[in-house]
């Protein structure tokens, strides 16, 4: 299934997407957040349709939806967790060794945006970045997995996300933390959908990036350094994950901190896009004309 959050900010309209149909789940969850993961949301939206759901109204369909903003398809999670230099290339072109452990830094959850609203360049800001990544939405809470194999169980599905950074930010004044530089307002776009497990393999999806319609990133999962499954297991071993948190689990190369593309700017337009998952596109705006 595709879930996804339609309307204006604050009050997105819950949906399921069904062969291109958008169908309202508000009469069995008010957003798709933590509760709707831990009471078995999904499970309750499938009995819903094998029960007459499209028939008897109780899955009603969203007229225009293809007019209203597209808000993220998760509400604010508890944590955004992400994972750096999970790539081999995009670490050379950073000129860092690839990690002996996945390294681990937080964005602030207020992040989140939409997959098409305008995206403010910080005040300040040199050195905004874009970076395409498979993001990983938690169903079941972890904590102390035993293995690997263990970690897919607890995955609500997969999103398109866009983890823009701030280099000066997140390297020059950073103190030793990168967050400085990742927690800027609309720093984290996600959807337009969320894709259950059973849709995706989540291990071997292309993943592209764009800026005014020239290419930049294009690469796979299969090149991830630390697998999906593996990355889960670990952060279980330092912290529980709830459900509703959002794992961002690294960028391929062909970013602008390589030194081979220049920063954004106003007006420059990022595209991202995950097979399978959907794709964003965001215009850019300079501090104080956002308003």
């Amino acid at each position: 299934m595709k879930f996804a959050r339609l309307g204006p900010v604050g009050q997105e309209l819950p949906v399921v997407v069904l062969d291109g149909e958008v169908r309202s789940i508000a009469g069995l969850t008010a957003d798709i957040d933590a509760s709707f993961w831990a009471d078995d949301g999904p499970q309750r939206v499938a009995a819903a349709l094998a029960n007459g759901g499209l028939a008897d109204g109780t899955l009603p369909v969203v007229r225009d939806a293809d007019r209203l903003r597209i808000g993220s398809p998760i509400a604010r999670p508890g944590s955004i967790i992400c994972i750096g230099m999970n790539y081999a290339a995009h670490c050379a072109e950073t000129g860092a060794d690839s990690p002996e452990h996945p390294v681990l830094f937080f964005k602030a959850s207020n992040t989140l945006a939409g997959p098409h609203d305008t995206v403010t360049i910080p005040r300040n800001s040199v050195k905004t970045d874009w970076e395409v990544e498979l993001g990983v939405v938690i169903g079941k809470q972890v904590s102390y997995l035993d293995s690997p194999a263990e970690a897919l169980d607890h995955v609500a599905g997969f999103v398109t996300v866009n983890d823009l950074s701030e280099r000066e930010f997140q390297m020059e004044v950073s103190g030793g933390q990168w967050s400085k530089g990742k927690s800027c307002p609309g720093f984290s776009p996600v959807g337009p959908w969320l894709v259950t497990p059973d849709e995706v393999e989540h291990q071997s999806l292309g993943l592209r990036s764009f800026v005014n319609g020239e290419p930049r990133q294009d690469s796979t999962t299969a090149d991830q350094i630390f697998d999906v499954a593996f990355v889960i297991h670990h952060l279980s071993q330092f912290m529980t994950l709830d459900p509703g948190d959002l794992i961002m689990t690294g960028t391929p190369e062909g970013v602008a901190v390589s030194g081979r593309y220049a920063y954004l700017t106003p007006g420059d337009v990022v595209e991202v896009e995950i097979d399978g998952l959907g794709r964003q596109r965001q215009e850019y705006v300079a501090f104080g004309n956002d308003r």
